[in-house]
């Protein structure tokens, strides 16, 4: 398994406390981009009020780290685009009765 792969599986295990879905199926994570054994993420959230905009990304930085062949990882939080309920899986739209 190639080392983004690995980086998705460690997101997939992150759930918005609002939303019963992972952040990845949740389409909140924009880029994964893996450079020697640092991963560059842009994610967004849900809304810019969103109640875990402190608590989010670091628990996706610290799901990154557990990935043996990351060293570091630079997270940066977009605005631009905005999410909308578009940008989920089909996965999670079936599970959110969408």
């Amino acid at each position: 398994m190639d080392v983004k792969n690995k980086i998705i599986d460690e997101i997939k295990k992150i759930y918005d406390p609002e939303i019963p879905v992972n952040i990845y199926e949740l389409g909140l994570i924009y880029d994964i981009h893996v450079d020697n054994k640092k991963a560059k993420i842009k994610m967004t959230l849900t809304s810019p009020n969103c109640p875990v905009a402190e608590s989010l990304p670091k628990e996706v930085e610290d799901g990154v780290m557990q990935v043996e062949e990351i060293d570091n990882v630079d997270l940066e939080l977009v605005w631009d685009p905005p999410w909308t309920k578009e940008m989920m899986s089909e996965a999670a739209k079936l599970e959110l009765n969408l």
